[in-house]
């Protein structure tokens, strides 16, 4: 694991990953919404509103997923304390609550002509909510603190604490009584939809996770950038103090 957490490591091998991931990204989400919005029938119930679905669903998928890699990502930063680690979870968060956001406001355009409400709060929209707010206050807790040793650790504890919520939002159809359908394609007896839905929608589910891959390496480069930048000025600053006579180490200049 030491390997993967050298920054000039990763900038090689993520400069390799990030064309594959592009690509990934643009030809099943190109391919997926072909399938979705032209291809595939219109439900026998829902009609052409069920083509929401080919947006919301992964939506949702990739926002518990996101979470899940940030709080994972955050466990190693606060156990290992690698520094790559930290930096890819806090690039995550944005994306994450990107999802959520597209997840929370399809699932209201979907809910309205299906339901005849934008908004309920049974468990599973809730809990979802709950899932959005998590991701505001880890970005939050980020652009708080600025020191970016004590903000990692800060920010991994809110990480870890909220992912009991993950179990809450998959679990929440089964467990109370929602409006929110049962889960029709990851269960344990198959599939319940048809394959002419299924093969669009796991095509978009594979184009936002090849986005996310390749926004994910793009933002840890700024991020390291930012980094490289920040101590340069804080080594210039200290250069400075030098030549009048102080020779004192700003504190933040200890957390790089």
């Amino acid at each position: 694991m030491h390997r993967f957490a050298n920054p000039a490591r990763f900038a090689r091998l993520s400069a390799r990953a990030l064309p594959w991931a592009w690509a990934v990204a643009g030809l099943a989400l190109g391919s997926g919404l072909v399938g979705g919005l032209l291809l595939a029938p219109a439900d026998y119930q829902q009609g052409d509103s069920v083509r929401i679905m080919f947006v919301h669903v992964p939506s949702a998928w990739m926002a518990m997923f996101v979470y899940a890699f940030m709080a994972a990502a955050s466990a190693v930063g606060l156990i290992w304390r690698h520094a790559l680690a930290d930096i890819a979870a806090k690039a995550a968060a944005p994306l994450g609550a990107g999802f959520t956001f597209a997840a929370l406001a399809t699932g209201s355009l979907w809910g309205q002509p299906m339901w005849g409400t934008w908004w309920v709060w049974d468990a599973r929209l809730t809990s979802v909510l709950v899932l959005f707010f998590l991701y505001l206050g880890y970005i939050a807790l980020w652009q708080a603190i600025e020191d970016p040793g004590k903000a990692a650790r800060a920010a991994a504890i809110l990480a870890l604490v909220g992912v009991v919520n993950l179990p809450i939002i998959k679990f929440s159809v089964d467990w109370w009584n929602t409006l929110h359908q049962p889960a029709s394609v990851l269960r344990l007896a198959g599939p319940t939809i048809h394959s002419s839905m299924l093969w669009p929608l796991l095509l978009m589910a594979v184009g936002f996770k090849a986005y996310f891959v390749a926004v994910l390496l793009l933002r840890m480069h700024a991020e390291l950038n930012w980094r490289r930048i920040r101590a340069l000025r804080l080594t210039a600053g200290e250069s400075t103090d030098s030549s009048h006579g102080f020779a004192t180490l700003p504190a933040e200049r200890a957390s790089l």
